[in-house]
């Protein structure tokens, strides 16, 4: 199990001194007044942007072949929204737009219908772009394009190919562009046929809603309960619903591991996965949410013993966000927003400067994996940028594509 991890010897906080001389590169940058770790934050994520960029863009003769935001161009394109926002420089904004119209041109007649995975996270990305640009025709068309989208009849209700994605598409959209845009009653209707689903299975278990995904019965963010109920979460429900909501999540907790930790399937009983997509972080991430929904402190109390298993286990020998350690610094960051305890900006910082840090050479001598898609948004280093970008601003950051 350890091999998956860094042994974790990182100070949870240190006391920004200017100047300070330690000996370790590592040290030195955790003790940089925030601003000027800020400013190499930023440089990074820029030199990486534009890597991203030619390896992923312009290596591909500006085409698009695979144009989803997990391993393909819109995760590109998603990066650079992001720097424009943080530097407002339109030229990110203009190669952004460029790169959603050959996603848009390549998504034509996909049957997948998620943010992450499919149609429906091109048309959403590109209205919200669109209106940025101030563009009402592509706007109108983006906005057109997503309304046409329909299920196929076997559409599973997970986030990375299900319903729960197409919902957190239908919420993205409503943010950004105005509420109403994706009318209410259509999203409790989604909703209302997703928790139909869980409780026909759930007659199988003891929990309240189950799913299954390829036949197997997920916990985790990518595909199972905890990413279902996270969109479930943006839907104005009815409160039996939520108590399903509700009673699910309590559920999880009650079976967790001892170590603290949750698992990838139901009755898998290797206590080994600390990523994103299974395991402890993307659980603490809809654990810190149902916090704040359904006003219940268990569930702050069970999403910081999460961000413990994390503090512990997750400096990961992977650098992306989905099954690496750029997504798990985000359990760190959305528990310091909620609660501003200063012990979660301190472990964010940790495992960001380790990124900072070590990264390039730990890829480099093969000691930490790079991504099979080694430039991609999810599982590569472009997750790492837009992380990086992220910790300019921190009231705004949000882990990509599950946290609004």
């Amino acid at each position: 199990m350890a091999d998956r991890f860094f042994p974790n010897s990182l100070p949870e906080f240190v006391v920004e001194e200017e100047g300070a001389i330690t000996g370790s590169t590592l040290l030195d940058l955790l003790h940089l007044p925030y601003p000027k770790l800020a400013d190499k934050l930023l440089n990074s994520a820029l030199h990486l942007k534009k890597k991203v960029v030619e390896e992923t863009w312009l290596r591909s003769g500006r085409g698009a072949r695979d144009y989803t935001l997990y391993t393909g161009a819109l995760g590109t394109a998603f990066l650079l929204f992001k720097a424009y926002h943080v530097t407002k420089n339109r030229a990110d904004l203009d190669l952004c737009a460029e790169i959603v119209i050959a996603c848009h041109q390549a998504s034509q007649g996909s049957p997948l219908v998620t943010f992450i995975c499919g149609k429906a996270g091109v048309c959403a990305l590109g209205a919200v772009v669109a209106k940025e640009a101030g563009d009402e025709g592509l706007l109108n068309l983006y906005l057109s394009s997503f309304r046409e989208i329909k299920f196929p009849h076997d559409v599973p209700n997970e986030l990375l190919y299900g319903r729960a994605g197409y919902l957190w598409s239908c919420s993205f959209l409503n943010k950004h562009i105005g509420e109403g845009t994706i009318p209410s009653t259509h999203m409790r209707s989604i909703a209302k046929d997703m928790i139909m689903d869980g409780k026909r299975l759930a007659s199988k278990s003891n929990c309240p809603l189950m799913y299954e995904w390829n036949g197997e019965r997920y916990w985790g963010a990518a595909h199972g309960l905890v990413g279902i109920m996270h969109a479930l979460m943006d839907v104005n429900l009815n409160e039996d619903d939520l108590q399903y909501v509700k009673g699910t999540l309590n559920y999880m907790i009650n079976n967790r591991f001892i170590s603290g930790n949750y698992p990838s399937t139901e009755g898998f009983n290797a206590d080994c996965l600390v990523h994103w997509c299974h395991g402890a972080p993307g659980v603490a991430l809809t654990l810190t949410k149902a916090a704040q929904v359904l006003q219940d402190h268990k569930f702050l109390q069970a999403a910081e013993e999460a961000a413990d298993v994390v503090w512990e286990r997750g400096l990961l020998k992977r650098v992306g966000i989905c099954h690496g350690m750029s997504g798990n610094v985000y359990v760190f960051l959305s528990l310091y927003r909620l609660t501003g305890n200063m012990k979660y900006l301190g472990r964010a910082k940790a495992f960001v400067c380790f990124l900072l840090d070590l990264a390039d050479n730990l890829i480099a001598e093969g000691m930490m994996h790079g991504g099979d898609h080694p430039y991609s948004l999810f599982e590569g280093q472009a997750g790492m940028a837009y992380l990086f970008l992220d910790m300019i601003n921190l009231s705004e950051a949000r882990f990509p594509a599950y946290e609004l």
